[in-house]
């Protein structure tokens, strides 16, 4: 007779452990396990970034501390934003040396799904003391404008 592992609330409610899912079902994979890895390309990290909304437009900020304004690169489409750039360190210091490092340094990226329609031509991008202002104009949907005919 075999003896139940399970302890005695998964045997109550008849839940299985993790480890008894997968020897059932197999490793259970994710979309980042799925994914292929593109050779040659650095991983970059995620720009933290805060979204609002005012209104007559859409405003996002992100702390890009140690980027050149030219090293950043913005690109507005009608629902999207995405933002690139790379923060490079003075190698200074050896690795071995550190105790602990928290700060990211290398490309980096955000891609953002607008919550409206904006106008990209319009928009304007400012920084001040490492913090990016991004000032996006929405669509104005209800305006009208009035067309005159003309006679030939």
């Amino acid at each position: 007779m075999a003896k139940d592992k399970r302890s005695f609330l998964q045997r109550l409610t008849g839940s299985i452990s993790i480890a008894d899912d997968d020897e059932m079902f197999g490793t259970v994979e994710t979309a980042e396990s799925q994914a292929p890895a593109l050779a040659g390309d650095p991983e970059e990290g995620e720009l933290s970034v805060d979204v609002y909304e005012r209104p007559g437009e859409i405003v996002i900020q992100a702390m890009v501390a140690g980027v050149r304004p030219e090293d950043l690169e913005i690109n507005i489409g009608r629902e999207m934003v995405t933002i690139r750039g790379s923060r490079e360190t003075a190698r200074e210091v050896a690795s071995d040396n550190y105790f602990h490092r928290e700060l990211y340094w290398g490309a980096f990226s955000r891609t953002i799904l607008l919550p409206a329609e904006v106008e990209a031509e319009d928009a304007e991008a400012s920084e001040r003391h490492g913090l990016l202002t991004i000032h996006i104009p929405k669509i104005d949907k209800g305006r009208t404008a009035k067309l005159k005919v003309k006679s030939m």
